[in-house]
């Protein structure tokens, strides 16, 4: 009986290991509600939160120049979270560089808007859904010269 507790354990944390963590069903009932919650809203904020590179204060005048030319980011708040990408969304599509959902998800599609949008203020980057170092540096740029 023992060494069939042990394999199903065995299995068990190999399963959790593969999917991506430990938590089973009996680590997590026996945590304690406020640290789950913690966990919960803690991977939702680092997942919603997309700033590609930039600060605080960049992702602010990237958030003032959404609203400046009509595109409402939400609260200013130095956060590119969902509220200020589908605004960037919404922006790009009118202009013709999106044809995807208003979803505030940074996926390829709204990578390619961004670098065709900073393609149109001159930057000279490959359009290919990929926010690698040129791309932030960019960015970084562009979202620089716009003050609130």
């Amino acid at each position: 009986m023992r060494t069939l507790t042990k394999a199903f354990v065995g299995v068990t944390a190999a399963i959790g290991i593969a999917g991506g963590g430990l938590a089973t069903a009996g680590t997590a009932i026996a945590a304690p509600v406020s640290v789950q919650q913690q966990t919960v809203s803690g991977e939702a904020s680092v997942l919603a939160v997309v700033n590609l590179g930039l600060d605080t204060a960049h992702a602010k005048s990237w958030q003032c120049w959404l609203r400046t030319t009509g595109y409402d980011p939400g609260t200013i708040d130095g956060k590119l979270g969902p509220n200020s990408w589908k605004a960037a969304q919404r922006k790009f599509k009118a202009m013709g560089y999106y044809n995807d959902s208003i979803d505030g998800i940074v996926g390829p599609n709204t990578i390619k808007a961004l670098q065709r949008y900073l393609n149109l203020h001159g930057a000279n980057l490959a359009v290919d859904g990929i926010a690698g170092p040129a791309t932030r540096s960019e960015f970084w740029d562009f979202a620089g010269t716009h003050r609130c």
